[in-house]
């Protein structure tokens, strides 16, 4: 079950509980200057610490060599009136939102497993920079878990956040809604597969769909077939759970632009008949983490995205083997007619993409066009776990979604669509391959895989996010946390805020 910290927002202490950890924010002096601490709705003075023997705060900070860079933490027992508690001071940098999300990183993994914490970051946020500071505080503090034992290392049960400001505020708002739609994305992520088949996925769109007024369709197997969703149902066949294809529509009175976002819903990826090994299998729970970070979005698009219309088609199938799964050499023909032969049944998350897109090209008549998707180990290889490789057909958007990546603090870096590998895709039997054939080329895959994504849009604006590295995590670093990340739903948010002319909030 999920586990994340209650964040209540006060102008200072409230309750009957003592926090268990009081943090104050401190800012950088200027040139030759020592930090400065706020003080300012902690409930304490300088004064209530001078006791005799105290140190005073200044020789404190400098014993410790406390520069109040952002996320830097020192802890020190101290003694308030009758009461001894955990005072710590937390570091902010220049405020920035990149600097204010990592303080809240830094203190959230500091303050697991106390019951209650008390902290002045929030006098020092304005603008962007709070909501950055709530996703710091909140998504480290996200924990999936199946066990009903202690942790001694839960989050933070509760943190209340002194402000300057009231509740309802609009950066406010939108850390609290940026933060929901990533919870959202990691619980479908980290829901043990034996649970989450397609059906179980679109029961969970539909939920959403209710929630907040999303327009729904969803197509069973026997739907697919008669339309001609072949690479879905191709993936689909070895499973007994059958596959699904989910569309939800956000369609605002007078919008003059449409953008279509596709994510790839691997419910568990066995590989096929061209099976993983064991070690690879273990995360594949996982491999529809770019459908679960497009529901989380949607979840919130009427407030990031008023004015813009938006459909989300999510393609759900179940990666198995059996006697009826498909075979390597299989023709299979997707929804635009094209033919596609199979030579490794563990590329399929590009199968079910291309029926989506193919779909969305003909019927949807989409401006732009964004999938994401954890799609090719290569792209792990080549940016890491931290960084997601981003393919586009049109250079405006490209840097829009750069731009709005950096807004969300997920880390994006372009790569090249090589045209002179297309012909490692060209079969003797079909239109295409599934993967490339050549072996000089020295198996570009992610390039391989943005390249077969291509030939379904039909010169629309295109992007792919091929999200393999940070979609999943095997540690908690910064924001991300074991398991399921839901990279790319922050992000998108923002680039959709960004079309309504929002750049950063909604």
């Amino acid at each position: 079950m999920p586990v994340s910290s209650r964040l209540d927002v006060v102008s200072g202490p409230s309750g009957t509980a003592p926090a268990d950890l009081v943090a104050l924010a401190v800012r950088p002096g200027a040139a030759g200057q020592p930090p400065t601490v706020v003080w300012e709705g902690s409930g304490i003075t300088p004064e209530d610490l001078a006791g005799a023997g105290a140190v005073p705060i200044r020789e404190l900070l400098e014993f410790y060599e406390f520069s109040a860079g952002a996320g830097e933490i020192v802890e020190v027992p101290a003694r308030v009136g009758e009461r001894l508690l955990r005072l710590a001071f937390v570091g902010t940098g220049d405020a920035a939102p990149s600097a204010l999300r990592a303080a809240g990183v830094a203190l959230a993994r500091h303050a697991r497993g106390r019951g209650r914490l008390l902290t002045t970051l929030g006098r020092v946020a304005e603008g962007p920079a709070t909501a950055a500071l709530i996703e710091g505080l909140l998504l480290p503090s996200y924990r999936y878990t199946e066990s009903t034992r202690p942790n001694k290392r839960a989050p933070v049960a509760e943190i209340q956040l002194v402000t300057a400001w009231p509740e309802p505020a609009t950066d406010l708002h939108a850390g609290r809604a940026l933060v929901a739609a990533t919870e959202l994305a990691r619980d479908l992520i980290n829901t043990p597969a034996a649970l989450k088949s397609p059906s179980w996925f679109a029961d969970q769109a539909a939920a959403v769909a209710a929630d907040t007024g999303l327009q729904i369709r969803t197509w069973d197997e026997s739907a697919l077939r008669a339309e001609g969703f072949g690479g879905i149902l191709a993936v689909g066949q070895g499973s007994p759970r059958p596959p699904r294809l989910i569309e939800l529509r956000h369609t605002p009175d007078g919008a003059d632009r449409h953008v279509v976002l596709v994510g790839k819903g691997i419910t568990f990826d066995t590989g096929g008949l061209s099976l993983k090994p064991n070690d690879n299998m273990k995360l594949m729970k996982t491999d529809m983490a770019g459908a679960a970070a497009v529901l989380g979005a949607m979840a919130h698009v009427r407030s990031f995205a008023p004015a813009t219309r938006v459909t989300a088609l999510l393609a759900m199938a179940d990666n198995a083997f059996s006697g009826a799964a498909q075979r390597p050499s299989d023709v299979i023909t997707h929804f635009d007619g094209r033919t596609v032969e199979i030579l490794n049944t563990d590329a399929e998350g590009r199968l079910v993409l291309a029926d989506a897109i193919a779909y969305a090209v003909e019927n949807l008549r989409p401006d732009r066009i964004i999938d994401v998707a954890t799609l090719t180990g290569a792209a792990r290889i080549a940016l890491g776990g931290m960084t997601a490789s981003l393919f586009s057909t049109d250079d405006e958007l490209a840097d829009e979604l750069l731009a709005a990546a950096d807004h969300a603090g997920e880390h994006l870096w372009r790569m090249p669509i090589t045209d002179e590998y297309r012909d490692t895709l060209d079969s003797a039997v079909a239109d295409l391959t599934n993967i490339g054939i050549k072996k000089d080329y020295g198996r570009p895959g992610a390039i391989e895989a943005a390249l077969f994504l291509r030939e379904f849009t039909a010169g629309v604006p295109w992007a792919h996010l091929d999200i393999a590295g940070p979609g999943r995590s095997t540690s908690d670093e910064g924001v991300l946390t074991k398991g399921g990340t839901g990279y790319g739903t922050r992000l998108v948010l923002h680039w959709l805020a960004a079309q309504d002319g929002r750049p950063t909030t909604p």
